[in-house]
């Protein structure tokens, strides 16, 4: 990871994911956006730039991202598509490709996905789609997107019976982050990406557990110095494992899914609008926190502690209007399942996890239960 400073204000942090075939860099700062132009020239990845995004990113943010692109010259186009989960759908990608290919002039196309998780998602499954595939470019406007679901090449677009049920491996140029654009972002989407930040402490760092607990009504009142160290060192972390596991081959990648299992099925139970993303995975992780001390894996300190700094952030502590019953029928179209036996990962202690094939079904619904 390196650092330097562009005129006289603006430091900028990169952070490298140097993958064999696909490396590219995480460039995290401050008043950043209007840069991207002058980043994107050297990376030659065309000239026709696809701006997907939401009418409300491109009301705050459009103009500078498109100003910095233009004075650079390159040609600019936004695709809107409507807030919310439900955008990552068939229903959704399928007639924006068609609108891109419409729009498509043969000069050099490249996708920018401008905006939070959803839109991250699904402009990379249509980068990775359209024509087999081209390029693109990850430019964050959420906490959670800029911590996490930006990072890895992850890109899919969801079914009713499940969360990113239809996707593939598509990594970006680069991630593109400025922490200035989350001063739009309101208290309820600062703690959904908390609760990722809280994920990347219990699976990976200790000290960024400490610190979140620490300092995290400085984070949810939006100030840059704690919002760039959150950024950077969850980006670092997710860069290392990503690196050593790009496709999810080899079991290490795993991790990064601690409270998704029992999460992605409270979002599909819920119709994709009862919970975000992090909401749900917070649930998810109390979840797989309660199965780790049922297992004797994780001492009953820490799970009151991990419970803490959930409930003093303001993330939800029980499951509202959703069935046991849907929980448990979702859970078994959940990717992580292999060979008819479910996978959690689990924790050991704050900063350590372990991935456990064949949780016994009492236990899972035993825990699911005591946050009902």
């Amino acid at each position: 990871m390196g650092g330097k400073v562009i005129g006289s204000t603006i430091f900028v942090r990169t952070v490298n994911v140097p993958l064999k075939e696909n490396a590219y860099k995480i460039v995290i700062g401050r008043g950043i956006l209007p840069l991207l132009g002058a980043g994107l020239k050297s990376l030659k990845i065309g000239t026709d730039a696809v701006v997907i995004t939401s009418p409300v990113i491109r009301r705050h943010h459009g103009h500078a991202l498109a100003a910095g692109l233009k004075k650079e010259g390159f040609s600019v186009k936004f695709f809107e598509v409507p807030e919310g989960e439900q955008s990552k759908s068939a229903k959704v990608a399928f007639p924006l490709m068609e609108r891109i290919a419409r729009h498509d002039s043969m000069r050099g196309l490249f996708i920018i996905a401008f905006g939070g998780g959803v839109i991250g998602d699904l402009a990379g499954y249509v980068a990775a789609s359209y024509k087999r595939g081209v390029p693109y470019v990850q430019v964050p406007t959420t906490f959670l997107a800029q911590i996490d679901s930006a990072i890895g090449g992850k890109v899919a677009i969801d079914l009713p019976i499940g969360k990113n049920l239809i996707g593939a491996f598509h990594q970006p140029k680069v991630v593109w982050s400025d922490v200035s654009v989350l001063a739009t972002l309101d208290q309820r989407q600062m703690r959904n990406g908390l609760a990722e930040a809280v994920k990347y402490g219990v699976i990976a760092d200790k000290k960024l557990f400490a610190y979140i607990a620490r300092h995290y009504r400085q984070l949810l009142d939006l100030q840059p110095a704690a919002l760039e160290h959150v950024v950077v060192r969850c980006s670092r972390i997710k860069a290392g494992v990503v690196v050593a596991d790009e496709k999810e081959t080899k079991g290490i990648r795993t991790i990064l899914n601690f409270g998704h299992t029992v999460g992605h099925a409270l979002e599909a139970a819920g119709g994709y609008g009862r919970y975000h993303h992090g909401e749900a995975v917070a649930l998810g992780m109390r979840v797989a926190a309660e199965i780790s001390r049922q297992k004797g894996m994780i001492s009953a300190a820490d799970c009151v502690k991990f419970n803490g700094i959930l409930s003093d952030i303001g993330l939800p502590a029980k499951i509202k209007g959703v069935s046991l019953a849907n929980i448990l029928r979702i859970m078994q179209h959940d990717k992580k399942f292999s060979k008819g036996k479910n996978r959690f990962v689990l924790a050991q202690k704050i900063g350590k996890v372990k991935v456990v094939a064949g949780v016994s079904p009492s236990i899972v619904e035993k825990a699911i239960r005591a946050y009902q």
